[in-house]
């Protein structure tokens, strides 16, 4: 086999990480390994030479501690502006005049909200707008959007979804939205699904998975498998399965077998014939 240039070097290494990423691992390694047998000595001769009674240092505030103020006020807001809505088009609106989120002062474009039919059965809920969503004002119409549509279009769902995200605002350099930046996004979301009224979730990707199941396991571990969403009023709750990111299986094509598995398995149950 014939050595790998350094342009594929590099995509083998970012295929990896984002392989990682999706897996739910978040820590690395130290970049050289460390002999902790050889340091225990000198750890212990330290401990033995530091006082008895040391005054602790102060705790310093987190950085969601200090933003709380901040973020609760914003996550008030979002609320009231989401439940005013009376339709989706209402909601749109009242997305792109939001000013309580960071990411819409972060470099996007736009607000980037829904497409597909709202009527539809199924509501695909991804975690961010991308570049080409941000340039275009609608989610999923990059290269992740166009193989997502052909999956769809082959498991007989074409027309039948509205797709939306976790946050309506590009992160810069197409990063994870933070669980603070989803949590005041989450009203407008809920507020969606409750104008739409789909009877399935689709949550594509880790990252929409865990914010909208509040959940901590990485998306290779809860695709596939079916939980209760349950709205913040508790009035009313949808089954949701969680699967893989297009976007991830352009990175590891050979896990498409397993996001189609879960589409199989959720038009299935969509076309399942009521029980008395």
């Amino acid at each position: 086999m014939p050595p790998l240039d350094a342009a594929q070097d590099l995509r083998a290494i970012e295929s990896l990480l984002a392989f990682w990423s999706e897996a739910g691992i978040d820590a690395c390694l130290l970049e050289a390994p460390a002999d902790r047998l050889a340091e225990r000595p000198a750890l212990l001769k330290r401990s033995a030479q530091t006082p008895a009674a040391v005054a602790p240092a102060p705790a310093r505030a987190t950085a969601a501690q200090r933003l709380a103020p901040d973020l609760a006020a914003a996550l008030e807001q979002a609320r009231a502006l989401a439940a005013a809505a009376r339709t989706l088009a209402e909601l749109e609106a009242a997305i792109a005049a939001f000013d309580g989120c960071g990411l819409k002062f972060e470099g996007a474009k736009r607000a980037v909200f829904a497409r597909g039919a709202p009527d539809a059965p199924v509501m695909i809920i991804g975690e961010g707008p991308g570049a080409e969503e941000d340039a275009q004002g609608a989610p999923f119409v990059g290269r992740a959007g166009k193989l997502l549509d052909k999956m769809l279009a082959a498991a007989g769902l074409d027309g039948r979804v509205f797709i939306t995200n976790t946050v309506f605002w590009r992160p810069p350099g197409n990063r994870t939205p933070s669980p603070a930046e989803q949590m005041v996004c989450a009203p407008f979301l809920h507020r969606a699904i409750a104008l739409a009224g789909p009877r399935l979730l689709l949550l594509a990707g880790g990252a929409a998975a865990k914010s909208v199941l509040k959940r901590e396991e990485g998306i290779l571990s809860l695709r596939g498998r079916w939980f209760d969403w349950s709205a913040e009023d508790g009035a009313s709750s949808l089954p949701a399965l969680p699967t893989l990111h297009p976007a991830f299986l352009l990175r590891q094509p050979a896990a498409k077998k397993r996001a189609w598995q879960d589409l199989l398995t959720l038009t299935e149950r969509l076309d399942r014939p009521e029980r008395p």
